[in-house]
């Protein structure tokens, strides 16, 4: 660089090293740019499969517990049918024998009690197939629900309605209706032991793209808090995520407690 007067005036060659120097720079902060990109790029893939792998996870945990309760529920409810089914059954012929035998201030007495047990074998055989999975997944959810609010009316549990909006055929996978309807089963069973409810209400909307279920009673409604640890809420927000569905439940105190399930439509073979 030579110096005229005042002015300085820069050679070729300097120039030639500044361009050059810029260059440098120039490429250097752009393999750091590139670099940084790709290590970021990298670093949420590998985010992402480990979420990825501990969803799987978790999934798998929850799928094979349900697996468990669904087999511990069929096991029960056919227990019930073959071997307690069967001894109401011959307690109930044998009643009848009696009754037949008996003086005619007692035959009114072995009716009664003859009328009972058929009673009770009749429930008896409606809630081990509402225990049965089998039973459930031929029914579909629809006439699952339908039945269960039947068996509530007749029992005078309590006063059980059911609304229905749309085509109860969108939902065909057997497998989903069986969470589908594990869920509310989990619900009408709280509702029926705790909540001291005079009424419960079912609609179900189906959709072109969901089913919309909502079930909601008149009770004494639950502390949110506490309820959020407890095994029958985790219970039901995990079958509701194996089958991708939206989970709202809502407890207003002396107004009682609402469950809303958004079910998206899946084949049968996910």
């Amino acid at each position: 660089m030579v110096h005229t007067g005042e002015t300085l005036v820069s050679t070729p060659a300097e120039r030639y090293l500044l361009v050059y120097m810029i260059g440098v720079i120039l490429i250097v902060s752009t393999l750091i740019i590139v670099f940084f990109i790709v290590f970021q790029k990298r670093k949420n893939k590998l985010l992402q499969d480990k979420l990825m792998q501990q969803k799987l996870f978790e999934e798998e945990i929850s799928k094979t517990q349900i697996e468990i309760q669904e087999q511990t529920l069929k096991n029960i409810g056919q227990d019930l049918h073959d071997n307690v089914g069967q001894l109401l059954s011959v307690a109930n012929m044998q009643l009848s024998v009696l009754a037949k035998q008996v003086g005619p201030e007692l035959e009114l007495s072995f009716i009664e009690s003859k009328d009972l047990v058929k009673e009770s074998l009749q429930e008896l055989r409606l809630l081990s197939k509402s225990l049965n999975s089998d039973v459930i997944a031929h029914r579909g959810f629809q006439e699952s629900i339908n039945t269960e609010m039947e068996r509530f009316n007749k029992l005078e549990l309590i006063l059980a309605e059911l609304t229905v909006e749309g085509n109860s055929n969108l939902i065909k996978n057997s497998k989903d209706s069986i969470i589908l309807f594990r869920i509310f089963q989990e619900f009408f069973s709280n509702t029926i032991k705790y909540s001291e409810a005079s009424l419960l209400k079912v609609h179900v909307n189906y959709t072109s793209e969901y089913a919309v279920i909502t079930a909601s009673d008149n009770g004494i409604g639950f502390d949110v808090k506490r309820v959020k640890k407890g095994s029958g809420l985790i219970n039901m927000k995990s079958r509701a995520m194996l089958i991708e569905a939206q989970f709202k439940m809502v407890s207003k105190p002396k107004e009682g407690v609402s469950l809303t399930v958004t079910y998206p439509y899946r084949n049968e073979y996910l």
